[in-house]
């Protein structure tokens, strides 16, 4: 356990009784996506028009990712004493991220061959609009390991806050971590500055998230409404055994990692609820990013694997995208009564684990790497994701749980293996009772106020 920090009592401003159901975000969220449904299916031209508001949110969330990530790493390298651990907790997070994102695809790929979601559906490929997934494959075309490596190299220091790119904004907050260390005491005043400013951030952070319930209602009204509820029957055998299979990764491969670091994976799942239905509503695992970082340092992460960890999951760690790309990849050839060799399956998992990081940050991600993917089999054609097209909305939602799922497991195990988690306060809130903030962040609150008047609030809502 960590002993670099002790405890005080929360600042007297925070809250002391517990916040009405109605009040928390989580119920609200709830409530929205049930309305959102019911919108979308009983009005779908007025679900379909409702889509703005949902981009509308998700567009307000990925306004401050960028910030909320340098500024978190930047400053949590900076004030560390021993560099060499950058280096140890980026390199055992790869390592992390390399074995479960393989075994995810190992495992799509073995569901595939024992359920045959796809056997028997007799498709002709001549019947198959291309020109539908013409823009995927496209796509597709353009990510190669080298384009991926130079795209996280960005044209200007500042313009990695711009761009977008989760990995670019993450090299350069690195980068300034370690220069800001290596030039103290001179650079103190920079970093008092960057402190001070995600104290702003924070704060908006928290501002944005009271928009969450309106921004699931749109994007879950827009879906209803576009696609509708009775497209999910065409195709429910796959939509059934992705979700299922999509469940036992998390339950059982992902349970018993959790358990294997000291806490349940149900008890992870309760502390993120906010977060897990903001994802759910809105089909995008990053809309939560920013709070996940914060809670993750609640229960207990050291600042700095939380800023490298969480960041680096999102485009190296999609454990649910894995699973749906091997798993699609082999419905489309059962769909289409294409008998695929053993090692043709083979070829689809080596070049899905390139595919999978070099499609990351693209949108449509997971039809992007699918469509890369079919392209190392001639025998499949691309244009077989066609059949997928209308249902892959449905799909991205658990893609997104599962994703979000994965990356908040492979932080607290990050943090152990680096004796970097305080496993007192882990247990604390994973029993929905977060203990009091540490003596620097009530010094913190002292100073300006606002990050530590918002990690009470999240303490209190979590519980």
């Amino acid at each position: 356990m960590l002993t670099n920090a002790t405890e005080r009592p929360l600042p007297p401003h925070a809250p002391a009784r517990r916040v009405p159901i109605y009040r928390r975000l989580y119920a609200q969220v709830v409530a929205a996506i049930v309305l959102g449904a019911i919108v979308g299916h009983l009005f779908p031209d007025f679900g379909t028009s409702l889509k703005p508001v949902g981009d509308g949110f998700i567009a307000l969330v990925k306004m401050i990712i960028a910030p909320v990530i340098f500024l978190t790493v930047a400053t949590g390298i900076a004030g560390m004493k021993d560099m060499s651990s950058v280096g140890s907790v980026a390199g055992k997070a790869l390592a992390y991220f390399l074995f479960f994102s393989t075994l995810a695809l190992i495992i799509g790929l073995v569901v595939a061959n024992v359920v045959q979601p796809g056997a028997g559906l007799n498709i002709d490929p001549a019947s198959l609009d291309a020109d539908a997934v013409s823009s995927y494959a496209s796509t597709a075309e353009e990510q190669t390991i080298a384009a991926f490596l130079l795209a996280i190299i960005p044209t200007t220091l500042f313009s990695a806050l711009t761009s977008g790119s989760i990995l670019q904004v993450l090299l350069v907050a690195i980068l300034s971590g370690v220069a800001i260390a290596a030039t103290r005491p001179k650079s103190d005043l920079v970093l008092d500055f960057l402190s001070s400013a995600s104290e702003v951030i924070f704060k908006l952070v928290h501002m944005l998230m009271k928009l969450a319930p309106i921004g699931a209602f749109g994007a879950i009204a827009f879906t209803i409404g576009e696609f509708g509820i009775g497209s999910l029957a065409s195709l429910a055998a796959l939509i059934a055994t992705f979700y299922l299979t999509s469940i036992l990764f998390v339950v059982v491969v992902l349970g018993v990692v959790a358990r294997l670091a000291g806490f349940s994976i149900f008890a992870l799942i309760k502390y993120l609820r906010e977060e897990l239905l903001l994802v759910l509503g809105t089909s995008s695992s990053e809309a939560a990013l920013p709070t996940l970082m914060e809670k993750m340092e609640i229960a207990g992460c050291r600042k700095t694997v939380v800023g490298l960890v969480v960041p680096t999951g999102y485009s190296f760690n999609l454990d649910g995208t894995n699973i749906y790309m091997t798993l699609a990849a082999l419905f489309i050839a059962q769909a289409v009564g294409i008998d695929l060799s053993l090692g043709e399956q083979v070829a689809l998992v080596l070049v899905a684990m390139i595919s999978s990081k070099g499609a990351a940050g693209v949108t449509g991600a997971g039809f992007v790497i699918l469509a890369a993917t079919l392209s190392v089999v001639p025998s499949v054609p691309v244009a077989g994701m066609a059949l997928i097209l209308g249902i892959d909305r449905f799909m991205s939602e658990c893609r997104a749980l599962t994703n979000f799922i994965g990356n908040a497991v492979a932080t607290v195990v990050v943090a152990k293996w680096e004796k970097a988690l305080d496993t007192d306060r882990l247990a604390a809130a994973m029993a929905g009772t977060p203990m009091p903030l540490p003596t620097e962040d009530i010094e913190r609150h002292e100073r300006t106020g606002p990050h530590s008047e918002s990690l009470a609030a999240t303490m209190e809502n979590a519980r």
